[in-house]
């Protein structure tokens, strides 16, 4: 049995309204939140960045897994927003929570799935025997040309994922993944720009919903299992509408997303997103229940996990569940956003 025996989530206390960013660029703010199925969005704050995120849900992690961090194995962090060019933040997270030398890290990146690839990667380090226990993180600070369209959903976010093998332990097995992948771009970032671009209405179809889609229905043929037989869907959300309309093509209800969907009062924490989303279905998830979950990534790809919720859920859930953690906020206006984000440069 390989599964999850801890988990936790980080997203900042710094919010700001799409209405706000619409004032400023003298837009229809009503017209754009409805669009986008996003009302706010979370701001990492100036001294905070996709390490600190990382370390944060590392921490949170453990204080539900209660697990010596000297006998984690592997830590690998997901993100598409890494403080360094060349300089791991696995590293910092390794210091951070005292876990070390002993271990292998590294960073991954595949625009938003890039967490979930590091989920299954420790997966396959677990059951291979090779380590006892590894983390997977996915966390972004995520990046929005002013004025364009990423700016009213891009927001910060993370979660941890720590993985074992010890059946008294596991409070959610990891009992399938199955990834769909194909050079689809959507959505990049060339190397030394500052702010990606994105291919417009192409990220909807053929890239979102073909690789969610693709994802989720190669899970179910690899596992001979169908949708009747998941309790949760938890699917990447770029937005507030994609989510919805993938869960109703599917054929899962709002109730059986709703515990996973965070980005109308979040935005889309991008390599987050998924895991924060599972991060909060566990909170509420109960013993012998079954999630479905899929991430996405541009570029594009994937990852589909079949996940079932063991009796040691009981005991093992965060202290604070994800939900009441966001509802504790402070708004900003786009002045102090812009300073937060860093938009004013040769400011110091």
């Amino acid at each position: 049995m390989i599964g999850i025996v801890g988990y936790g989530a980080y997203v900042p206390r710094k919010r700001i309204k799409v209405d706000e960013i619409a004032r400023v660029w003298n837009k229809n703010g009503a017209k754009i939140s409805s669009g986008l199925g996003v009302k706010e969005k979370a701001v990492a704050s100036w001294d905070e960045d996709t390490s600190t995120i990382s370390v944060e849900c590392a921490r949170n992690a453990l204080d539900v897994a209660k697990t010596d961090p000297q006998k984690i194995g592997a830590i690998y962090v997901g993100s598409e927003s890494h403080p360094y060019a060349v300089k791991p933040t696995a590293t910092i997270v390794t210091d951070a929570i005292n876990a070390g030398p002993d271990l292998t890290a590294a960073d991954l990146e595949f625009a938003c799935k890039a967490g979930t690839a590091g989920i299954q990667i420790v997966m396959g380090l677990v059951k291979a025997g090779m380590i006892e226990y590894g983390f997977a993180i996915g966390a972004d600070t995520a990046q929005g040309r002013p004025n364009d369209a990423l700016e009213f959903s891009a927001g910060s976010g993370g979660a941890a994922f720590l993985i074992g093998n010890k059946e008294n332990e596991i409070i959610a097995e990891l009992k399938d993944t199955y990834s769909f992948t194909s050079d689809t771009p959507d959505f990049w970032r060339r190397q030394h720009a500052e702010y990606p671009r994105h291919a417009g209405r192409f990220s909807g179809d053929p890239a979102y919903f073909k690789h969610l889609m693709g994802g989720v229905n190669g899970l179910l043929k690899k596992t001979k299992t169908e949708i009747k037989d998941y309790d949760y869907f938890v699917p990447h959300q770029p937005n507030g509408k994609f989510p919805m309309l993938a869960a109703k093509k599917l054929g899962f209800t709002k109730e059986q997303l709703e515990p996973a969907f965070f980005t109308p009062m979040i935005g889309n924490t991008y390599s987050g997103s998924s895991m924060v989303g599972l991060a909060g279905t566990l909170d509420v998830a109960k013993p012998g229940e079954k999630i479905l979950m899929v991430s996405y990534g541009s570029g594009a790809g994937s990852d589909a996990f079949e996940i079932e919720v063991t009796k040691n859920i009981t005991n093992k859930r965060a202290k604070v569940p994800l939900m009441k953690a966001i509802q504790e906020k402070e708004y900003i206006d786009y002045a102090q956003y812009a300073v937060h984000r860093k938009k004013l440069k040769g400011v110091q």
